[in-house]
């Protein structure tokens, strides 16, 4: 009984850290191999990144000259971490700025095994574009036109399987649901999402619980782990809020980092968990797949 309890379980750690203000992509990127380092020391099988993960967010603006941060996938900065999960024996799930062709980029996570089998890749789908998250002049979504390749996918890793999202994609139930579908046990969200300078204290804890509260309920909807994974500090008029965590298949918080806190936060993901969730809620067995019709349009007063 000990023996199938461990298999079922996996210790996932989730790193919390700033970029700084000014790009320093590789010292950046030398802190977060020593993070990763010490999450593997700590016993972490797979170890999440937040999004963008080692550049500041440059989002903030449009300007064409940041297109020079982007690189190719497989690039410089995968290689690195490719061989860092190949000598710790972890899995690695990173996000970066992807330069896909020239003029075209993507918002991009990967997922890195020990070694280094077929790249997997997921593009994030729902592109913001509001004040100080000028996304959409910088990334092209996800499966855009190129068939269910590029859609909604899940990454098999380690003794898990992962259900890749980024940051705005956890607004929308819908995401969450498909991955969760397809098998997902742990749903990861690489994030990059903070206060504006102005915003009544009032307003940002509001919007901060809300953030917490979305992916509460897609752990609670789907039965499954939700892992959100933030940047903290100060770029320009974003104070980043940091509060990485992970909820279980019950939606009860199993581990969660402060808001200005950086280092490593480790937890177990038990999958037995999810099964057991759900022959207490089986919302998979009662959904109505013939009613849903009105879910693939833009609006119900379309014909």
């Amino acid at each position: 009984m000990t023996e199938a309890k461990n298999q079922s379980c996996v210790k996932v750690g989730l790193l919390q850290y700033a970029m700084g203000e000014v790009c320093d992509r590789d010292g950046v990127l030398e802190k977060v191999c020593g993070m990763i380092r010490e999450a593997a020391g700590m016993g972490a099988e797979v170890v999440v990144l937040p999004e963008l993960c080692l550049w500041p967010y440059f989002c903030r603006e449009q300007d064409p000259q940041y297109f020079d941060w982007a690189e190719e996938v497989p690039g410089a900065t995968t290689k690195v971490l490719q061989g860092l999960a190949d000598e710790l024996g972890v899995v690695i799930h990173v996000a970066v700025f992807e330069k896909r062709a020239a003029g075209l980029y993507h918002n991009t996570s990967v997922t890195l095994e020990p070694g280094g089998r077929e790249l997997q890749l997921y593009r994030k789908m729902h592109i913001p574009h509001d004040p100080s998250f000028e996304e959409k002049y910088y990334f092209t979504p996800g499966g855009e036109g190129e068939g269910e390749q590029e859609s909604f996918v899940v990454h098999k890793a380690s003794n898990l399987k992962i259900g890749p999202l980024i940051c705005w994609d956890q607004w929308y139930p819908e995401a969450a649901r498909i991955v969760a579908m397809k098998g997902a046990e742990l749903l990861v969200y690489p994030t990059a999402i903070g206060y504006l300078d102005g915003e009544r204290a009032a307003d940002q804890k509001a919007q901060r619980e809300a953030w917490m509260t979305m992916q509460k309920s897609h752990a609670i909807a789907n039965n499954v782990y939700v892992a959100g994974c933030n940047r903290v500090g100060r770029e320009g008029e974003l104070v980043f809020w940091g509060s990485s965590f992970v909820v279980g298949p019950d939606g009860v918080v199993i581990g969660e980092m402060g808001e200005e806190e950086e280092g490593v936060l480790i937890v177990e993901v038990d999958k037995g968990k999810i099964e057991e969730q759900r022959r207490w809620w089986p919302f998979f067995r009662d959904r109505r797949v013939d009613q849903y019709q009105t879910i693939l349009k833009r609006w119900a007063d379309e014909k």
